[in-house]
């Protein structure tokens, strides 16, 4: 794990960037990161939670503070989450993002993800809404 990027961190972050409805918390970070393959990389204005199993890795979440949007901050982390899983033998990256999230599905498609599946109404907002996940697949992750 990134130094300095604590369950705790992760949770706050993770909130800030996601809302409070819809994040994680510290418990259930550090669950994560107990899990066999789980790798996080991070900065102080956000982080990048993935887990290696053989020859697949999911990103399990990227989270950046509103802040520090659109300044590169989201990308750096990504291309060092896919090092990761590169590193870890990963031939192929998994990943689901909300359909309506524009700026997620900008950035995964510059990274050369491509839809490769979806999980209709997987997603709740905040006023009963449900939102499609669309599953995003990257070969060579390297």
């Amino acid at each position: 794990m990134t130094s300095g990027m604590t369950p705790e961190t992760m949770a706050a972050i993770h909130a800030e960037s996601m809302g409070k409805g819809q994040a994680w918390s510290a418990a259930e970070f550090a669950d994560l990161l107990a899990q066999p393959g789980a790798r996080a990389v991070g900065v102080a204005a956000g982080f990048a939670l993935i887990r290696v199993a053989a020859v697949e890795a999911e990103l399990l979440t990227i989270a950046v503070r509103p802040g520090a949007r659109r300044k590169g901050v989201g990308a750096g982390l990504l291309g060092q989450a896919l090092a990761e899983a590169a590193a870890a033998g990963a031939e192929e990256v998994f990943l689901e993002v909300a359909e309506d999230n524009g700026a997620a599905r900008a950035l995964y498609a510059q990274a050369g993800f491509v839809e490769a599946g979806r999980r209709p109404g997987y997603y709740r907002r905040g006023d009963g809404r449900r939102i499609d996940a669309l599953v995003l697949r990257r070969s060579d992750p390297a």
